[in-house]
């Protein structure tokens, strides 16, 4: 069984430009989102994955990931999943021996900036760099299949 633990947060200032090593764009769409499962396509770059993810709210989730052909993700994400689909650029940065995911989003949920740091176990320590702000990694509404449901170009009006 995979198992992915991650940490979720908002993001205190800039200053996380100056570290990006590299950038990806990406786009992923959502066949199903259900209180146990979601199940989504990912593209990015050339290559295309399925992702099944358990529903688990909190650090440590179940995972499984497979690659497919891109020319079947372009149709999935055109033809079969949930509006809107989700994009945005994805920068990394290396702080001592973790990576930092930085997920800027576009479209529905332009303006919301995400940093997560994925870990190998429970309780591994990892360095809290300055430009961090709140965690949400127990906020549901910063889960990529809710920002589908439920965009941040929408929470103005909550």
């Amino acid at each position: 069984m995979a198992i992915e633990i991650e940490h979720k947060f908002l993001l205190a200032n800039d200053d996380w430009r100056q570290q990006v090593t590299k950038s990806a764009q990406f786009k992923q769409g959502y066949l199903s989102s259900v209180a146990t499962s979601s199940i989504r396509i990912r593209i990015s770059d050339n290559q295309a994955w399925l992702n099944i993810k358990s529903a688990t709210i909190g650090t440590q989730r179940q995972e499984y990931e497979y690659q497919i052909p891109l020319s079947d993700a372009n149709e999935i994400l055109n033809n079969l999943c949930n509006k809107p689909i989700i994009e945005k650029t994805r920068h990394y940065i290396t702080i001592g021996n973790n990576l930092w995911e930085i997920d800027e989003f576009e479209g529905a949920n332009e303006g919301l900036i995400v940093a997560e740091i994925e870990l190998s176990e429970i309780n591994q320590k990892f360095i809290k760099p300055h430009w961090l702000g709140n965690e949400v990694t127990q906020d549901l509404r910063y889960y990529n299949n809710n920002l589908v449901r439920h965009p941040y170009s929408d929470w103005k009006s909550d």
